[in-house]
């Protein structure tokens, strides 16, 4: 049998080492430079969500939502996400991608301003127009579920080699998963990825009193501000105006200070509220802000460039890439995935980046 290594200890090279050993592979290692889930995937703000805009990155996310509510309530929240929407263009756009959700059978509600208000006890909709909610979707803890992944696949024969450059190991098939690291990774083997890194910012609140238990992930369709509950405070996140592209991780005090302006409007009981604490991770972007996924060489697998959704897509990811690897396809389409696409002028970029 193949000595398959997987590079890279996040939710998704987790995710694919579970699910080869799941489907029979039992010389599979999981290695990684530092610790498992020490890159984003210890540092995401944890949402899952099938509210994307374009068929494939649905279906990634509806196959993963099955396997995270198999987790439990510890590991995962079902409490919805809501778009909310201040313009009549914007909420044309999400009444848009609510059609193409439907038809996929993700169960998206179309709500006016009170019935948004009520799935959030203080919620400021006077501005809005409407809002688009998914009751399936929710959120977690990215380090403990890779953990849980990293569990299940050691239980089942699984090597992980945590401090280990994956490239030292000898290895008959390679896969490539090491988020924005993962050009790096594939230059060695002389393979050429179109990912590059992208800093992205969140920032935690202060204890915010009476929070309610339930509260759904809250996004600002046309600025992208959201934020969600966690423990008694509020996790904040929103695209920056200026890209910052490259490794540093660096925080931006200002971009805190704005994200607390923008929450106090649209979530009164949080005015007042403070930083606790601020901190970046890095997400793999690739040119059309979809993944890669499939052979990119001889014996290498990459799938990487999942632009801030892997985590939420690391359950499907990881099935289908065994799949494809042990059995030579997959019953998930990924032929949108593939690295040839670049070669080409197909592109279908996705409309929901946050």
């Amino acid at each position: 049998m193949r000595r398959i290594v997987v590079a890279g200890a996040g939710a998704i090279g987790a995710s694919i080492a579970y699910h080869l050993a799941l489907r029979g592979a039992r010389r599979v290692v999981l290695a990684d430079r530092g610790a498992v889930a020490s890159g984003a995937s210890g540092k995401a703000f944890g949402g899952i969500r099938q509210q994307f805009s374009t068929a494939a990155e649905v279906a990634l996310a509806r196959e993963s939502i099955s396997f995270f509510r198999g987790l439990g309530p510890a590991l995962f929240q079902q409490v919805g996400y809501v778009f909310l929407a201040t313009t009549e263009d914007g909420l044309a756009v999400l009444e848009e991608r609510r059609a193409l959700q439907l038809e996929l059978g993700v169960p998206v509600e179309l709500l006016r301003p009170d019935a948004a208000a009520a799935l959030l006890p203080g919620l400021a909709v006077g501005d809005l127009c409407g809002a688009v909610y998914c009751a399936e979707d929710g959120t977690s803890d990215p380090p403990s579920v890779t953990r849980e992944l990293v569990r299940r696949a050691v239980e089942l024969g699984v090597e992980v080699r945590e401090g280990t450059p994956a490239e030292e190991l000898e290895a008959d098939v390679r896969v490539i998963a090491c988020g924005a690291w993962s050009a790096e990774s594939a230059g060695a083997l002389g393979i050429e990825l179109p990912v590059r890194p992208l800093v992205r910012q969140l920032v935690a609140t202060t204890p915010i009193a009476g929070l309610p238990e339930r509260v759904p992930v809250t996004i600002e369709a046309e600025t992208g501000f959201h934020f969600r509950r966690r423990d008694g405070f509020l996790v904040l996140a929103m695209a920056e105006a200026v890209p910052r592209w490259g490794f540093e991780e660096a925080v931006d005090e200002a971009l805190a200070a704005d994200m607390l302006r923008r929450l106090a409007p649209r979530f009164p009981p949080a005015a007042g509220a403070g930083t606790a604490r601020a901190w970046a991770g890095l997400y793999d972007m690739t040119p059309d802000a979809h993944p890669l996924i499939g052979w990119a060489g001889e014996g290498v697998y990459v799938a990487c460039g999942f632009s801030g959704h892997g985590f939420m897509q690391s359950p499907a990811v990881g099935r289908a890439v065994a799949e494809e690897i042990l059995d030579g396809g997959s019953s998930l389409d990924l032929s949108p995935y593939r690295l040839e696409r670049f070669a080409g002028d197909a592109t279908f970029p996705e409309g929901v980046i946050l």
